[in-house]
């Protein structure tokens, strides 16, 4: 679950040593103490983590999702399931006797998102878990990041996804997980990976390159390679055809959710065979939205004018 905080300022941050703009993963300890610490301040509670935002987001498009994770035998736990099935997705649900995991989401006066993630019964999803039966029927596999840790985990994922003939997407999640990872992110990427998304920091920590050499170097590397430049807009690239793609609004209060919504819009547009510049228009149209907004999850009146604003530019 994520519970989203505004803070009046970086001490926390400073004080839990989490570097800003970064997801960096905590004990159930140092977790239960920023949520002790941030007592006072608006919080938001929603189901939460980065592919579970993205499912939500394709879900009030209207596409077919489901979504595959671990949860704890608790009240968080239930909460998580209904919340899935209160949008339209599928929940595949497996249980642990440990506690549903918690990821802080700490929001500075800048808009800046930093992440302090207890996992908690979410990393003890296992290759065991997995089945090809709950991949048959879908046309993505979209691959949480964050969980790139567990190499034999994503590989049992993208070898099942590939046998039921699934296109796969993954995100890179964070800088500090690329860098950790960094091997083993290119053996999967080269191999297996269909569709890659990446911020500027991320793009940089994988390649060390700037963003427009970037995005050609992971676009060598895989099908199609998206990498978001924040204010700027996006880069999507297809073999040496480079698109770019503006921001869709200015109105920021902040980012959480911002990249999930953004794979959202453009994974829908693929699932769709829509042209690759419809589906950044797309997808920041959704990003756009999101981030007028604390968190990740948006009410239906803001869906309502995203549907429109969708329609109106795949009508064109």
């Amino acid at each position: 679950m994520d519970i989203v905080v505004k803070l009046p300022n970086d001490n926390i941050l400073e004080i839990n040593s989490l570097p800003k703009g970064s997801m960096t993963l905590v004990d159930a300890t140092t977790s239960a103490s920023i949520n002790s610490q941030t007592e006072g301040l608006e919080k938001i509670f929603a189901p939460g983590g980065s592919v579970a935002n993205t499912i939500d987001g394709l879900a009030h498009l209207g596409a077919k999702a489901a979504f595959i994770g671990k949860v704890g035998s608790d009240e968080l736990g239930q909460s998580y399931h209904d919340g899935l099935m209160n949008i339209g997705a599928k929940p595949i649900l497996f249980h642990s006797s440990t506690p549903t995991g918690v990821a802080m989401a700490l929001v500075t006066p800048d808009s800046e998102r930093t992440f302090g993630t207890h996992l908690g019964a979410a990393i003890e999803l296992s290759p065991s878990d997995l089945i090809i039966d709950l991949f048959n029927g879908y046309d993505i596999a979209y691959i949480e990041g964050y969980l790139v840790q567990n190499h034999d985990l994503i590989r049992k994922a993208v070898s099942l996804a590939r046998e039921a003939g699934l296109k796969i997407a993954i995100d890179l999640a964070s800088y500090n997980v690329v860098e950790a990872n960094l091997d083993f992110l290119k053996e999967i990427i080269t191999n297996h990976v269909d569709i890659i998304f990446a911020n500027e920091e991320e793009a940089k920590a994988f390649t060390g390159k700037n963003p427009e050499e970037a995005v050609s170097e992971l676009a060598g590397m895989c099908e199609i390679a998206v990498v978001k430049t924040g204010a700027k807009g996006s880069l999507i690239q297809h073999k040496k055809e480079l698109i770019s793609i503006g921001v869709a609004g200015t109105n920021c209060i902040d980012t959480t959710g911002a990249g999930d919504l953004y794979a959202a819009g453009f994974l829908y547009g693929i699932a769709q065979n829509l042209p690759l510049d419809i589906c950044g228009k797309i997808a920041s149209i959704i990003a756009g939205k999101v981030i007028t907004v604390y968190g990740a999850r948006m009410e239906e009146a803001l869906w309502d004018s995203i549907i429109k604003e969708i329609a109106e530019i795949t009508l064109l």
